[in-house]
């Protein structure tokens, strides 16, 4: 099968009546956690792992999915009426959001957050889908050589951003190795 095949039978997978109820309840609670300040899309998902123990596993995994974009526009709900961003991703989000609200656009600001939201989710998840095999293919074919370049890689990038510390540069250097 192709991976054109593989997406059109997770879609009739996903338009099952059930599993849209999953995505429902998900994008509603990953929201509402979601609009909490201070609380990302990621901690969204922890903190509501419970809810989907019962479920069988294609109806948890959209239910993830639909609380982890549910806490992703939370987020720039924040963002956007309280100048609040919950995540490094909302910080844009923040500073034109807020400035529409004020100005009495808080309804087209959240819209544009919404729309924007599902057009890059959707397009990002095709673009994996289809990029990814090929991602894949060149992964599993590095060797020690590879691994090599890309530590240097890594350590010549770190220590570019040192600035004025040596010891944060080094620190943040010898973290990346300990993960190794």
């Amino acid at each position: 099968m192709t991976t054109f095949d593989f997406l059109l039978q997770g879609l009739g997978s996903a338009m099952q009546p059930i599993n849209l109820l999953y995505a429902l309840i998900g994008v509603t609670l990953g929201t509402a956690v979601g609009v909490l300040p201070g609380i990302g899309p990621a901690l969204t998902v922890a903190l509501l792992l419970p809810v989907t123990y019962q479920l069988d596993p294609t109806g948890s995994l959209i239910m993830f999915a639909g609380i982890y974009y549910g806490g992703m526009y939370g987020g720039s709900t924040t963002s956007i009426l309280l100048n609040t961003p919950g995540e490094s991703a909302s910080i844009v989000t923040a500073l034109e959001g807020n400035k529409m609200a004020r100005k009495g656009r808080g309804g087209p600001a959240l819209a544009t957050a919404a729309i924007g939201s599902f057009v890059a989710g959707l397009l990002a998840t095709l673009a994996l889908a289809f990029i990814a095999p090929t991602v894949v293919k060149y992964a599993l074919a590095f060797g020690s050589r590879e691994y090599f370049a890309l530590m240097v890689l890594a350590f010549i990038t770190v220590s570019a951003a040192f600035g004025d510390s040596a010891l944060r540069g080094l620190t943040s250097s010898a973290s990346a190795l300990r993960w190794r």
